[in-house]
């Protein structure tokens, strides 16, 4: 089980990095976040999301919308599971549409999760519970 990062960053609040291109959605689910204890750092693409993955690699978990402008949540999701640096970092993917076959193209590539928005707190402390153990 000690495959994560341990020492002095497991007695931290958990770092998670929440991407989304809308300010509403990212400040509702950073506020959601923040609530549930956790240390939040709120970007608005996929491309800001990879040039902070590359500056700051203590991130717990990645929650990140699907549909977004340059890059797609999708596209995101492939890119850190390509990477041997980032592989191990869970992603979550939310979405307003419950498209069946987008849900498990991404489940598929390795998202931990797929919520629907809005993304309610229960979601997300269901979420944290199973995924930051």
């Amino acid at each position: 089980m000690g495959l994560g990062g341990e020492g002095s960053a497991a007695a931290a609040a958990p770092h998670v990095l929440a991407v989304d291109d809308s300010s509403v959605d990212r400040a509702v689910i950073a506020g959601i976040l923040r609530r549930s204890q956790f240390r939040v750092t709120a970007v608005d693409s996929g491309k800001r999301a990879l040039e902070l993955l590359g500056s700051e690699p203590n991130v717990s978990m990645i929650i990140t919308d699907y549909c977004m402008p340059e890059m797609t949540g999708y596209e995101l999701l492939k890119k850190v599971k390509e990477s041997s640096r980032l592989k191990e970092i869970p992603v979550v993917i939310m979405s307003s549409e419950n498209v069946p076959t987008r849900i498990n193209r991404c489940l598929e590539e390795g998202a931990e999760d797929f919520l629907l928005k809005p993304v309610h707190p229960a979601d997300v402390s269901r979420l944290c519970s199973r995924v930051l153990r």
